[in-house]
This record gives structure tokens, sequence and C-alpha cells, in this order.
């Protein structure tokens, strides 16, 4: 052994000293891999089983419903506006105030519409009276169509005696003018006889020009007729045009007479009241709103992948965040929007320079309330509300 090697020796005791080593840590190092191997196990079987049960829980329940958070109550508000200008006299109804249909809300001053309802109220006494005129005034013309015919009568009349003395003074005047030759007929006759020819034939004239006279003043008369019979032909007084349209305009007076008392169109709460006594108020000038909380409805925001199965008719689950989870509302689908919120935007998104980046549109889901729900829990116009739509189709 004094031959031997002194490196030899060492590592002979070296490799003599490692199985011994070796023994004494296997015990301390299997212990600990036994805990983590049975640690990961039970993370595993963990994990496993929340995978199983969340995917028992989304066939069977997730896969039946679509839900979202960005709902919010909404109602289709009355603009109050006046119809006619006028000064506030009178403010019954303030913001916050419960009205009904019909309750005033804002009164004018009346006194111009008055003033304007009584001249209407004159305006059709007269035209009655017009067409009772009007009327008289057809038989009066009438009358005078009848008497311009005697007239034209008498003057045929008189033409035919002037014709009748036209032809005795001719054939007077012919006979002494004959004789007148043979001195059997004096100067002074044959003179006689000619004048009396010509003031014959003057009157013959003249009662011709009577007839025509006559025949143009009846046919003056008969055109008048005419005219007036065209006013009141076919009509009476309440059908009278001119009657018709004073009476138009009554109505419209007695109309601004009403207007200037503006009530309640439907059903509501009063908000964002603008207006005060004594101001002067222009027709179309909004003073004030009604907002129908009985009839709220939800326009819930969906994604567009959510959209798939939902149709009208589904049920409707809805929470608000006024009441919270305690108070659970139930609804219907009525109806989708026309377009995104993000297409009816005041400026629509727009790519126009090539960095186009997808994003999610959302579209609105009207849903109907069940009004006996709101009555018992009301709402108000902007709550926020979660909703969850049945599409099971059970």
């Amino acid at each position: 052994m004094a031959d031997a090697d002194p490196n030899e020796r060492l590592r002979a005791e070296a490799d003599a000293l490692t199985p011994s080593v070796q023994a004494q840590g296997e015990p301390s190092a299997s212990p600990m891999r036994d805990r983590r191997r049975k640690l990961l196990t039970v993370i595993g079987l963990v994990v496993l089983v929340a995978g199983v049960i969340y995917a028992g829980w989304y066939f069977l329940v997730g896969s039946q419903s679509v839900s979202t958070d960005n709902a919010y109550v909404g109602a289709d508000i009355a603009q109050i506006t006046p119809m006619v200008p006028g000064q506030v006299t009178a403010l019954p109804a303030h913001d916050t105030q419960t009205v009904k249909t019909g309750d005033v809300l804002v009164r004018l001053d009346d006194s111009d519409a008055r003033i304007a309802l009584a001249q209407a109220e004159a305006d059709v006494a007269k035209a009655r009276r017009q067409f009772g005129q009007t009327a008289a005034t057809s038989a009066a013309l009438s009358a005078q169509v009848q008497a311009r015919g005697a007239d034209i009568a008498s003057a045929q009349a008189q033409l035919g005696a002037a014709q009748a003395a036209y032809d005795k003074a001719r054939v007077d005047l012919a006979r002494r003018q004959k004789l007148a030759p043979a001195g059997a007929v004096s100067g002074d006759e044959l003179t006689s006889a000619t004048a009396a020819y010509a003031a014959a034939q003057a009157n013959l004239v003249q009662a011709r020009a009577m007839i025509s006279q006559a025949s143009a003043t009846r046919g003056a008369a008969a055109g008048t007729l005419a005219a007036n019979n065209a006013l009141i032909s076919g009509t009476t007084v309440a059908s009278s045009p001119d009657v018709l349209a004073a009476e138009a305009r009554l109505q419209q007076a007695r109309l601004d007479l009403d207007r200037t008392v503006i009530r309640a169109p439907i059903d509501g709460v009063i908000a964002g009241r603008s207006v005060a006594l004594g101001q002067r108020l222009a027709p179309g000038t909004v003073i004030m709103r009604v907002v129908p909380v009985a009839q709220a409805y939800v326009d819930a925001n969906f994604k567009e992948a959510q959209l798939r199965k939902v149709q009208i008719g589904q049920p409707v689950t809805l929470t608000s965040d006024l009441y919270g989870s305690s108070v659970v509302f139930h609804g219907r689908v009525t109806g989708f929007s026309g377009g995104t919120g993000a297409a009816f935007a005041l400026i629509p998104a727009q790519n126009a320079t090539g960095n186009w980046i997808k994003v999610v549109q959302r579209l609105p889901v009207r849903v109907a309330l069940d009004p006996q729900e709101v009555a018992r829990h009301p709402l108000r116009v902007g709550l926020s509300m979660d909703a969850e739509i049945d599409i099971s189709g059970k």
C-alpha cells in the first residue's frame, strides 16, 4: 500500500464516501418531491373541476341568455310649446310636479284672442246678411228683366204705329206729287204732305231705336241677374262660400283663444321648465317637458356578437341601480334600432387615413317594461339598468 499513488488513494477514499453521502441525502429530498407532486395534482384537479363546472354552466345557463349593463331608461317625452304668441299670466305647473292629461300648465294673456273672436263672430253675421241681400237682389233683378221685356213690347207697338203712319204719309205724298203738275194740289198742301212724310220717317227710325235700346237694357238686366244668381245658385245660407269662410275664421279665432291655455298632452312629470311669469312667448318655443314615467322603456346596447339569437318578443329581466338587485323588472324585446349608436352620432366615425382599428359596435335594443312593475317602482329617464335577454326559446 505504501507504493500506491497518493492520487489514486484519494480517489478511492472519495468513491467510498460518495455512496454514504448519497444515502444520507435521499431520505430528505423524497418527501419534498412527493408534496410538490401532490400539490400540483390538487391544483390540476381544481382547475379541471372548475373548467367542467364552467362548461356545464355555460351550456346549461350561460348560453341561454345574453346580458349587458349598458342600458338606460327612456320615454317618449312630450315637449310643451305655445301655439300662439302671448304673455305668460299664470304658471300653475312647476318642475317635478305630476300632471294628468288636460291639466293646465301655462296661461297666456287672451285679450287679443277675445277681440279677434268678436270680430270673427261679426264677420259671420255680416256674411249671412249679405247672402240674404244677394238673394233679395236676384228677385229684384228678375222683376227688372220682366219690366225690360214689357219695354220691348211697348217699343214694338210704337214701331208698328210709326210704320203705319210712315206708310200713310208716303202714300199721301205720292198721290199729291202726281196731282201737282195738273194744278189739282196747291203748293202748301204738297209741302204739308212732304213734311208729314219726313216726320213719319223720323218716328219710324226712333221707334226702331227704342226697340234696340229696350233689348239692350233687358240684356244688361238679364246679365246682372245671372251674375247675382251665380253667387247663390245651389247654395243656402249654411253652404254659402262667404259664410263658410267667415265661419272658418271664427273657428280659428276660437282655437286661438283656447290655445292661450296650455294643457298637458299626456300623463307624466314636469321637467326642464324654462319659462317665467310675465315672459312673452313666441310659437314653437320649448318651455317645458312632460315625461311619461308610467310608459318608460329601456334601450339596451348589446354588442353585435350578442345579437345572433335575439328576437322580438323574447323575455328580458332587468335590474336598476336605483333599487338594486332586490327589485327585478320584467319586459320583452319590442324592436331593434335601425343603426348602431356610432352610425347616428353627430360626427360618425370614418376611416380616411388607412389606420383602421376594428371596434366592437353596439346596437340599441328596445325593451318594453311591465307597466304594473313600473307603477310599483317608478323609474326616471336616464337611469342605468342591467338587462338580460332569455334566448333559450322556452
